[in-house]
């Protein structure tokens, strides 16, 4: 005889009602691909815009990405299971390339490759096989102060993580010196990314009459000991703005011929142009809350007065602490 499912009946004899209503429990993972397959303002379209245009060194040739479009997918979702397939859907793009000098605009659609696609389930169908994204705990991007690795040579670290960009590192280590170092290579006294970031700190008004003097740099950070063990501690050669820049671009480049144009054009990749370096909003929230600052969630890449007022910041712990400014510090590292 075969067997009737019928809907049970749940009888409840708890004093108090529950009206809580059972959450869709991958609905968090279903509202992440739809804002990011959003052809208008998603994550894609997020990505797409941090390249485009593509421009040429002149300037006057250009690649624009513009309209995104996803057509039916290929197979069908029981069709993948059957055949191994993949379950996705062709993404193509509208591409414009751009003669600015003369005007000329062509336009073509390119097929830029297969895009996994999210069942109503929440998997995705790799190779005939149901699969699911596993949420993954990542540091969020902002500035950490943290414990040093090297107890012997640094006494505090200050570093500025993006989520896509270059990593900027201060330290003050044994001697009272501040240090920075960009993407993990070779450090640089701080008094030189000062002066190697004269224009910029003069145009954002951070610095208006900026000349890159030491008498400049103490005042900028109230006469610091730590900042003046690091002027003093400077060589000539990088007293000058075109001096710093100079030393920046060998430090970052070693091996490439350095010029004060390829070096200004250095330091405005690592930390200033958009389409290499992006804080995320969080990340925004995140160094306006630890620095006191009241810039827009949307200025996603760094100011000067970011990196200024994470400066101070750093030269300004030993003192909240209790650490005397002596110029040198024999104790134990303080963790943050």
């Amino acid at each position: 005889m075969a067997r009737v499912d019928a809907a049970r009946l749940r009888r409840s004899f708890s004093r108090l009602e529950n009206r809580l209503e059972v959450p869709n429990l991958i609905d968090i993972q279903r509202r992440s691909f739809e804002w990011l397959v959003d052809t208008e303002k998603g994550g894609l379209r997020e990505t797409i815009d941090d390249v485009s245009p593509i421009e040429d060194y002149t300037g006057n040739l250009a690649v624009v990405f513009e309209e995104i479009t996803f057509d039916d997918p290929v197979a069908t979702i029981a069709e993948c299971r059957e055949k191994d397939l993949t379950y996705a859907r062709p993404l193509t793009v509208k591409v414009a390339f751009q003669n600015r000098e003369t005007g000329e605009i062509r336009e073509q659609s390119v097929f830029m490759g297969d895009f996994p696609w999210m069942t109503d389930w929440g998997t995705f169908i790799i190779n005939g096989t149901e699969r699911v994204v596993v949420t993954q705990l990542v540091r969020s991007p902002g500035a950490y102060v943290m414990e040093p690795k090297d107890r012997e040579k640094q006494v505090f670290v200050a570093n500025l993580m993006p989520a896509r960009g270059s990593w900027l590192e201060l330290e003050i280590d044994k001697k009272g010196k501040v240090f920075v170092r960009i993407d993990r290579k070779r450090k640089l006294p701080v008094s030189v990314l000062l002066r190697a970031m004269g224009e910029v700190l003069r145009e954002s008004g951070v610095a208006s009459g900026w000349t890159g003097s030491d008498e400049d740099i103490l005042n900028l950070f109230d006469n610091s000991l730590y900042i003046r063990n690091t002027v003093e501690a400077d060589t000539e050669v990088t007293k000058s703005e075109e001096g710093a820049l100079i030393e920046l671009f060998k430090k970052q480049r070693p091996g490439e011929p350095p010029s004060v144009d390829a070096a200004k054009n250095l330091l405005n990749q690592l930390f200033f142009d958009p389409k290499r370096y992006d804080l995320t909003r969080v990340g925004r929230y995140k160094l306006n809350s630890r620095l006191r600052l009241d810039e827009s969630l949307e200025t996603r890449t760094l100011t000067p007065r970011d990196i200024v007022e994470l400066i101070s910041e750093l030269i300004s712990l030993p003192k909240m602490l209790g650490i005397p400014e002596t110029g040198e510090y024999d104790g134990e590292p303080i963790k943050d």
